[in-house]
């Protein structure tokens, strides 16, 4: 008997799951992500380009950790945050804080994720952010997963980075960044990987 009650459980769980990720449509999210209520105060915003499905699905897919990375940009000081790595206490989610010169196009390369979603923010200067759907690149290097990357050749859209915008690739975004800006050659950078919910 309990194993029938669990059975039960367990699939009325996965078919809310499944309906309530399957009900968000476009402009459902839309609304979803102008209103912020997600952020919780964080001054920071996503930037318009967003994947907003997506986004809607992985943050309610996962709110618990939105929530602790959304807090620990709220709550930390970026500009004095040294460069290191960190992790989001009480997540599996990690924060790498970069502080680099900017490279020229040809010195950066295409590459995607599938087990991480990447929150990207230039804290410092500027960066150039290029991003693409991964099925309108060509494979240059399959998925490794010890790495957890794919590397690709072709082009996107190309979006500049700076102060007050972060932006989200998911694992169908492919993106190459890092790309020198006019007027900068160097910025901190923070890159937070927040776990992918199949």
């Amino acid at each position: 008997m309990k194993k029938i009650l669990l059975s039960i459980t367990i699939f009325a769980i996965t078919v809310f799951t499944a309906s309530a990720q399957a009900e968000w449509t476009q402009a459902k999210a839309d609304k979803w992500f102008a209103d912020h209520q997600y952020l919780d105060g964080l001054k920071l915003v996503p930037v318009p380009s967003t994947n907003k499905i997506e986004f809607a699905k992985q943050y309610n897919a996962n709110k618990a950790v939105w929530d602790k990375v959304f807090a620990y940009l709220k709550n930390t000081d970026l500009n004095a945050l040294p460069v290191g790595k960190y992790a989001v206490e009480g997540t599996a989610a990690t924060v790498a804080v970069t502080d680099n010169p900017t490279k020229d196009y040809e010195k950066t390369a295409w590459e995607s994720h599938r087990k991480f979603i990447d929150l990207q923010y230039a804290v410092t200067g500027a960066e150039k952010m290029e991003t693409a759907p991964i099925t309108s690149l060509t494979v240059t290097e399959p998925y490794l997963d010890a790495k957890d990357v794919a590397h690709y050749g072709g082009t996107g859209m190309q979006y500049v980075a700076t102060q007050g915008a972060f932006f989200l690739f998911f694992p169908a975004d492919a993106h190459r960044v890092n790309i020198k800006a006019d007027g900068s050659d160097h910025d901190k950078k923070i890159v937070i990987k927040i776990p992918y919910v199949q």
